[in-house]
């Protein structure tokens, strides 16, 4: 397991996508899964930066553990921002055109529709937003 603690700003995403990547240099993993998994993490930490704390600013935690025997990775982002689960925010309907849908939510449906597992949990006052993705190929 390792961690990576920075500060909940857009310009530390290349830092948090390097040590998520780090996480996988020695698996194969296939070109779409590095590229679900990058586009989760970066629709993640993104959301962090630009709503967790508002104008007070604050730190974003990254916890991620390869499981080398299955493939399967598991990051964990933690912040101390208000609480705010975006599990619950309802589906876009892409049915509709880019013109009829309301602005918002579909960053984390792409994430819920490409990782193999998310889940939330608020506790001892922060955010605990976890996916797991199979990265082999």
């Amino acid at each position: 397991m390792s961690e990576l603690r920075v500060e909940a700003k857009e310009k530390e995403l290349d830092r948090v996508l390097e040590f998520v990547n780090n996480m996988v240099k020695d698996i194969q993993c296939s070109q779409r899964a590095m590229i679900q998994l990058d586009v989760a993490v970066e629709e993640l930490f993104v959301n962090i930066a630009h709503y967790a704390y508002g104008e007070n600013g604050g730190d974003a935690l990254i916890v991620a553990e390869m499981q080398k025997e299955s493939a399967i990775l598991s990051v964990t982002f933690i912040d101390s921002g208000m609480p705010y689960n975006p599990l619950q925010k309802e589906d876009p309907d892409i049915t509709l055109s880019v013109e009829e849908r309301q602005i918002g939510g579909l960053g984390i449906y792409m994430v819920k529709k490409t990782m193999d597992e998310i889940f939330y949990q608020y506790k001892n006052g922060q955010n605990h937003l976890t996916i797991k993705k199979k990265m082999s190929a």
